[in-house]
């Protein structure tokens, strides 16, 4: 027996690869399958060149547990190792010093074992004990055994093994029981080891034992892994059904993918690969960390932002890479200069990918485009460089369903929604349903209106805006119709500016209190046959409002209360028979007030001239306090008229009527207003 101890510098790497590694210590497992399938593909390279001249036989990892004995253990017939190999591999840890590297990597925990070559020594973050039976390859070799107690001295004597390869067991610590369990060894081997290059076997497998009446164990191994997955393969020999096949391995619960990209390249750099773009029926269904990262096989991390463009997160599948480096933090994979060819090419990839089967196929590519437009849309507005390539393939949806091209879109309209300023303006609608009067509105006017109901369309029209030239994108609901693409001179009211306050005072005063909504009433001619009262949004606050659910730091218009507009048509015989009840019922208590109020707003044009040209030091208080008065009278008068307008207003059934005819149609209308609202329509039927 030797007796020796491990070359560090100082004594504790075991309590430092435990502490540092806690969070992560499942990939233990990994890390020991891995070796020992490294082992099995050296022993085939061997015997390819014609080094090893013997059989290689069964070439399967096996993980067997023992509960009661408190024991995991790892075995493989790869090329083992003889005593100055253990020395070498095991006991020689090539690093400078622990102090070093707790300087340097004690907040970077994922770059310890990668970074050091420190894989087996993972095996202590579970294990109070390790033992290594391993026999070498080569002729002769002795069996030997090596065991170490997590801290720097081991042992080494002979042992017992007629078959070459390594047994290693590990003696699981009382705080890591978890790793005897049978159902969390499944686990982690299905997570980590499920397409590695060699089969990997868990326990037996099983069959139904009718006598029994349970599932009981064969002889036969059961083999968790596939060990030629589907992205190693040539694209040509695969049909779509292995492809979609594939996938339902990877996402059992998911429907079938609109379609999938076979990556496979060799030069600057090796990656294989298959993405998949799922299938969205609902913005809800958009989930990140679906795409897993593998290097030759072995399962890195679901953790994929910053190493593959963000926008391309969304999507699902698998790639492979030698040239990612294997636990190292994502902060690292984000700055190594492959990965960011990695991703640069990937980006590529799915582009032209894209634009093949937009030419090839563009019926079904536009049947596909309502799942396709969100990752389309997060692209562009994530990367510049996939715009670039998107705008060719990307696609505008009008409200009956058509599909255009930018540039098609932009041939379409431009003759008819071309303003009076030379500006082309997109109109676009977000619900068909709730929308719907003003879409009609729109059609009737010649314009068309395009469909822009996804998750990430808001923010997109902005990015439109930067990019098209000289447009403007309005919702239809954002103005009036006449007013939506002004081709001449607004045409002017016909009413009197009192005519137009008493008016805007009626609707004003019956007006729904809503601290979360603030309406504004406005009149306007818009002509006789257009509706008498409609309901608009400010384009400008509306889109901040969606904007802020988007961005950080827009809070404030989250904040800030809905604001509408009711656009009173001076010209509609509705409102002007509103205009004239009203004026035949409150003239006679009008008419004093209103003389009072011209005299007082005469008197107080003379003081403001008064004191014009004055210096502020040369006006007395009593002028002051006279102007002053004069002001307060105005308002006092002021509130007598709007209290009676507003008496007069609240026994018009036909204002309520308008009103809430204007909030229905916006979907405003709910609860007890919208039953106040049912009866009063009886009551007016009959």
């Amino acid at each position: 027996m030797t007796k020796g101890n491990i070359g560090v510098t100082t004594e504790n790497i075991f309590p430092v690869i435990k502490k540092f590694l806690y969070s992560d210590h499942e990939i233990f497992l990994r890390e020991m399958v891995s070796n020992a399938v490294d082992a099995t593909q050296k022993l085939k390279t061997l015997a390819a060149q014609g080094d090893f001249k013997g059989e290689i036989g069964d070439t399967t990892v096996s993980v067997k547990l023992d509960k009661e004995a408190g024991t995991l253990t790892i075995s493989d017939h790869g090329i083992g190792m003889t005593e100055e190999e253990i020395d070498r591999y095991i006991n020689q840890i090539a690093f400078s010093g622990v102090t070093d590297f707790l300087d340097k990597y004690k907040d970077n925990a994922n770059a310890i074992i990668g970074h050091f070559g420190l894989g087996f020594y993972s095996s202590f973050m579970v294990a109070d004990r390790v033992d290594i039976i391993t026999k070498s390859y080569k002729d002769g070799a002795q069996a030997v055994k090596w065991s170490c107690d997590g801290s720097p001295e081991y042992e080494i004597e002979s042992a017992d093994k007629a078959e070459r390869g390594s047994d290693i067991i590990l003696h699981i610590s009382d705080d890591c029981k978890e790793f005897l369990e049978e159902q969390k060894i499944t686990e982690l081997l299905n997570k980590y080891c499920k397409f590695m290059a060699v089969p990997v076997a868990f326990g037996k497998k099983q069959e139904w034992n009718a006598d029994q009446k349970k599932m009981v164990d064969t002889e036969e191994d059961n083999v968790i892994n596939s060990s030629e997955p589907l992205w190693t393969k040539t694209p040509s020999s695969l049909k779509d059904e292995d492809y979609k096949n594939f996938y339902r391995t990877l996402y059992p619960m998911q429907d079938e993918p609109l379609f999938w990209i076979h990556l496979n390249v060799d030069f600057p750099f090796h990656l294989t690969g298959i993405l998949y773009f799922p299938r969205v029926q609902s913005n809800m269904d958009l989930q990140r960390n679906k795409i897993q990262l593998y290097c030759n096989q072995v399962f890195v991390t679901d953790q994929v932002e910053g190493i593959v463009p963000d926008f391309l997160t969304l999507l699902h599948g698998v790639i492979d890479s030698p040239d990612i480096p294997l636990n190292v933090s994502r902060s690292y994979l984000q700055s190594d200069a492959n990965v960011k060819k990695i991703a640069t090419y990937i980006t590529k990839k799915v582009a032209d990918r894209l634009n093949g089967i937009f030419k090839s196929d563009r019926k079904d590519y536009e049947e596909k485009w309502d799942s396709l437009k969100v990752f389309i849309n997060y692209g562009m507005l994530t990367d510049e460089s996939f715009y670039d390539r998107a705008k060719d393939f990307a696609l505008f949806k009008d409200t009956e369903g058509k599909y255009f091209t930018y540039e098609e879109y932009k041939t379409l309209i431009k003759d008819n929604q071309t303003d009076k300023d030379g500006t082309l303006v997109y109109l676009y609608a977000n619900d068909m349903d709730e929308e719907y009067s003003y879409i009609e509105a729109a059609k009737q006017k010649g314009y068309s209106v395009l469909m822009f109901d996804g998750q990430l369309d808001t923010p997109t029209v902005g990015l439109f805006e930067q990019k098209f030239e000289k447009v403007r994108f309005t919702r239809v609901d954002g103005d009036t119709i006449e007013r939506l693409i002004p081709k001449d001179d607004v045409k002017k009211v016909e009413l009197s500016a009192e005519e137009s306050a008493n008016l805007s005072a009626v609707f004003s005063s019956q007006m729904p209190k809503n601290e979360k909504v603030h309406y504004v009433v406005e009149v306007q001619a818009l002509g006789e046959d257009a509706a008498p009262a409609v309901f608009t949004q400010s384009e400008y606050m509306r889109r901040m409002k969606d904007m802020a659910k988007y961005q950080s730091g827009m809070g404030f218009y989250a904040q800030m209360p809905d604001t509408y507009t009711l656009v009173l048509n001076s010209d509609n015989a509705i409102v002007k028979n509103v205009l004239s009840q009203t004026t035949a019922a409150t003239e006679e208590q009008l008419k004093p007030i209103l003389a009072e109020i011209r005299s007082l707003k005469a008197q107080e044009q003379i003081l403001e001239n008064e004191k014009k040209d004055k210096k502020p030091e040369e006006i007395t208080e009593e002028a002051k306090k006279d102007l002053e008065e004069t002001r307060k009278n105005i308002s006092e008068q002021e509130a007598k008229k709007d209290s009676i307008i507003t008496a007069y207003a609240a026994q018009n059934d036909t204002v309520h009527q308008l009103i809430d005819l204007a909030l229905l149609q916006n979907g405003m209308l709910k609860g007890a207003a919208l039953d106040k609202f049912l009866k009063r329509s009886i009551d007016l039927l009959k």
